[in-house]
């Protein structure tokens, strides 16, 4: 009788470790090898984090440096509506305004079209042009309604032209938007100024705990939006008495008039073939400082 060799259990076990682990080699078997590396930030990381550090440059009122890391956004990472905003805002601020408005008119259709607006509203204002400053600048409140800064630089518009009352609206929804805003503040202190409306401008002052030094600043720019008004009114003014000069001349003296025809009647008023009178300027109609009514924001 044949007897089959009993396995003790400690070889038993041996033999099943064996099987699990290999014989060959104690040394783990790992998918994939461990590393104590930071890992690498994904592309898209790196590309926001590169505007994120352009918008820094620029905030600090690193213009110059911002354009050439433009450049350099552009080499690594191609070209974007938001990349050609930060250039066009910095062209802006380094005078080269025609580059800037050509990128500004680019982007007035797409994702960026308030910001545009809001810049070529700047550029309009820079060269003296109020009606397009304001029409540009109303634009970029309407796309972005509740941004602060376009509504304060609307209502700051307005007053420049002499319009006091329009831009009441915009700079007071842009303190009640920002209360405590400090140059909010000071834009509906300056309004209130140029209306005769010290109280308002007191309570403003205390509430916004101003400083000298903002006191000085607003009663300044009161100061200098009065005398550009003054300028406007008068330039205005003498060109209506040039357009209304030549019919007089004219009328005194009726020989200077030219030969008329027999059948012509004679002529002692102007007619609809005169060149009519220039109509009255914004600045004429809205350039007078009105008394104030106590209805302050």
């Amino acid at each position: 009788m044949t007897f089959m060799p009993v396995l003790r259990p400690a070889c038993l076990l041996l033999a099943l470790v064996a099987a699990a682990t290999g014989c060959s080699s104690t040394t783990p078997k790992y998918l994939r090898a461990p590393s104590l590396a930071e890992p690498t930030p994904a592309p898209q990381d790196s590309r926001n984090a590169y505007l994120e550090l352009i918008q820094r440059m620029q905030q600090q009122g690193a213009w110059y440096a911002s354009l050439a890391h433009v450049d350099a956004f552009r080499q690594r990472y191609g070209d974007t509506p938001a990349l050609r905003l930060l250039q066009a805002d910095a062209l802006r601020q380094t005078g080269q305004i025609d580059a800037a408005l050509a990128l500004y008119r680019e982007l007035g259709n797409g994702p960026q079209a308030a910001a545009a607006a809001h810049g070529m509203g700047l550029i309009a204002a820079l060269r003296d042009d109020d009606q397009g400053g304001e029409q540009a600048l109303a634009r970029a409140t309407q796309l972005s309604p509740l941004n602060t800064d376009y509504l304060g630089d609307l209502g700051y518009a307005r007053l420049r032209a002499g319009r006091f009352e329009q831009a009441r609206e915009p700079l007071a929804k842009a303190l009640e938007l920002s209360p405590g805003n400090a140059k909010a503040t000071a834009n509906l202190a300056l309004w209130a100024l140029l209306r005769g409306d010290t109280a308002t401008v007191e309570r403003l002052a205390q509430q916004a705990s101003f400083s000298e030094e903002t006191r000085r600043s607003v009663e300044q720019q009161a100061q200098q939006i009065r005398a550009r008004l003054q300028q406007r009114q008068a330039a205005a003014t003498a060109a209506a008495a040039a357009a209304i000069r030549p019919v007089a001349s004219v009328a005194a003296n009726p020989a200077n008039a030219g030969p008329r025809l027999a059948a012509e009647p004679r002529r002692d008023g102007r007619d609809e073939r005169d060149p009519p009178r220039l109509p009255p300027s914004m600045l004429e109609r809205f350039g007078s400082t009105d008394h104030p009514t106590g209805n302050t924001p």
